[in-house]
């Protein structure tokens, strides 16, 4: 979002002036106070010399609670991991400059999955900005590439109306973290407090209703289209329009994907949903993507792990139809015929009232023999996977766990590796918000704390974090925070002695060189879990993995660590190599 800090400052709306009928209150007090207008329950963070004064300030009230972890990285990914599966704005408080620093992957992983958050930061006093203060540094220029927006407030009167810009900004348009740099005198300094009720900025007007014409153009091509699909991404689940796109596509009968970031938009066991697609995703998905005639794609960014080489995805011709509430997506990376800017929820909405009004229905004959040779692509059986009596293949797991926790209420966050796609296609997510992971950034070390922040919020719900050895080792301290806030997750390890999505890597583009992929000083983790206080189980043998998952299940107010030796030679499939196009794909499926 281009926005000068002198467009911000000129937003319409001007901070309260001074007068007897509003409290005087300390920066902090202020900072406070707005949390709590902004119906703020929860937030994570830990304490330094730079926010001693918020933190006092907090100490003082009890409608949020304040959850200390044990880095400061965890406390963004809490937060993060709280917005994803409640729609609410994350909230994260660090102290200045480390604090700062060991910030920044967490805001940054946020940022490139644009999840709604406000990040408050400590600063050195205002005098000493600029001066290699202790634990000084320059937060607004270091953020600057991975916030929506960051504020540096210098006047304590300046405080409430930058708290307000500053979750205006997180939430709407296309979401995402937003940093309000709070120096320490600021912190302290009074004025009279009053929180706005509403605030207006010029340069800042993000577009919400789609443009009519542009949507009946859509529409009338979509109808007409003979090889039609429906490609939906995060936005999606963001936009809170998984429902409309569920009526579009029953009322078209059009096949239709997820991305990564989009799985639970479609119930997977919907006949028409063709599961993931992309570098990992299913064969069908894939197939169907390259050689439709006319793609709808929503809330979705055609990034390089969906389409591969775009020359590739250009060779077939294609109609695309694109919406979007980020203007600056649409034709970033492929040309699109027909571009809407516009929340996703109203763009469908009206699509949805477009089908019901309109005479125009799909070519039956042309669906009926598209469906046909889409059914041809499903007999591929891409995900099928070697069995065994012997080892645990990890795909197992995953398909046990969702089988177990059918019906039930439940939230998977995962890492980022081969057990994260592993679970992203054997876990099959009827519902949004329920599968919590890091796409854009592909950050290791976010599973333990989106758990965290998902248990807290949905303390009924059972939440399981899928890891592998490599990823939980990132934030494993904060198996300390589960035990002083009685957040009892569930960790499940598919530990294969090695950095899984490395390894598979360097066996088929490296000649199998593996370079320091190989972990061969792995702690005890069920003692590492026992020395936090919480259960920890390992097992070796398939026949252990149900009793094992049961155990988990039953064991509701317990954090559990589940250390499940896998196969160490299993490899992901389907596979998109890097440079290759999406149909270009690697089947291990058919070696068996």
């Amino acid at each position: 979002m281009d926005m000068s800090a002198a467009e911000v400052k000129r937003a319409s709306t001007a901070p309260p002036h001074p007068n007897t009928s509003h409290p005087e209150l300390n920066g902090s007090e202020i900072m406070v106070r707005c949390l709590q207008a902004e119906g703020v329950k929860f937030m994570w963070g830990y304490p330094g010399g730079a926010v001693l004064y918020i933190y006092d300030a907090l100490y003082k009230q009890d409608t949020i609670e304040h959850v200390l972890v044990r880095h400061e990285q965890a406390a963004i990914h809490a937060a993060d991991g709280y917005a994803r599966a409640t729609g609410e704005v994350g909230v994260a408080l660090v102290t200045s400059g480390p604090g700062v620093t060991n910030a920044v992957t967490g805001i940054a992983t946020a940022y490139m999955d644009s999840i709604p958050m406000v990040i408050v930061t400590g600063q050195v006093p205002t005098p000493a900005i600029g001066l290699d203060a202790f634990q000084e540094c320059d937060t607004v220029g270091i953020t600057r590439p991975v916030v929506k927006h960051n504020f540096l407030v210098k006047d304590v009167r300046d405080l409430a109306m930058t708290m307000k810009k500053a979750f205006h900004i997180a939430r709407t348009g296309r979401p995402g973290p937003v940093v309000v740099d709070i120096p320490k005198d600021v912190s302290l300094k009074t004025c009279p407090f009053s929180y706005p009720e509403r605030v207006e900025m010029r340069s800042y007007n993000p577009v919400k209703k789609g443009h009519g014409g542009q949507i009946r153009k859509a529409m009338q091509l979509l109808l007409a289209a003979k090889r039609p699909y429906i490609y939906a991404g995060g936005g999606v689940i963001l936009g809170n329009a998984s429902p409309e796109l569920r009526e579009l596509t029953d009322l078209l009968g059009f096949p239709c994907t997820n991305t990564l970031m989009g799985l639970g938009a479609t119930a997977a066991s919907d006949p028409k949903f063709l599961g993931m697609l992309g570098m990992h995703g299913t064969y069908e998905a894939n197939m169907t993507m390259q050689h439709c005639d006319v793609l709808l794609a929503v809330g979705a960014r055609f990034d390089d792990r969906v389409i591969g080489n775009p020359k590739h995805f250009a060779s077939v011709e294609r109609k695309i139809i694109h919406v979007d509430i980020d203007p600056s997506s649409i034709s970033k990376r492929v040309k699109v015929d027909i571009p809407i800017v516009g929340d996703t929820k109203d763009v469908l909405q009206e699509m949805i009232a477009y089908v019901k009004e309109s005479q125009s229905r799909p070519d039956v004959a042309a669906l009926s023999s598209w469906w046909g040779q889409i059914n041809e692509w499903r007999k591929r059986e891409c995900l099928a996977y070697k069995r065994s009596d012997s080892v645990i293949k990890p795909q197992y797991v995953v398909e046990t766990l969702c089988e177990l926790t059918r019906g039930r209420d439940t939230y998977i966050t995962s890492d980022v590796g081969q057990h994260q796609m592993w679970a992203a296609q054997f876990f099959r997510f009827e519902e949004p918000r329920r599968w919590i992971n890091s796409g854009g950034l592909g950050t290791m070390g976010v599973g333990l704390p989106y758990a965290m922040g998902i248990k807290l919020a949905k303390p009924e719900s059972d939440v399981f974090c899928i890891t592998g050895e490599g990823s939980i080792q990132m934030c494993i301290q904060e198996l300390s925070t589960c035990a002083q806030y009685k957040t009892p997750v569930k960790i499940i390890s598919l530990n294969n002695r090695y950095l899984g999505m490395v390894r598979q890597w360097q066996q088929l583009d490296y000649g199998g060189r593996y370079s320091h992929s190989y972990m061969d000083a792995l702690p005890d983790f069920v003692k590492l879990a026992e020395a936090y206080g919480h259960v920890g189980i390992k097992i070796e043998k398939p026949s252990e993995v149900e009793p094992a998952l049961k155990e988990l299940i039953r064991l509701k107010d317990r954090t559990v660590f589940l250390d499940v030796r896998t196969d160490q030679t299993e490899n992901v499939w389907p596979m998109v190599q890097a440079g290759k196009g999406i149909t270009e794909m690697l089947l291990g499926s058919e070696e068996l």
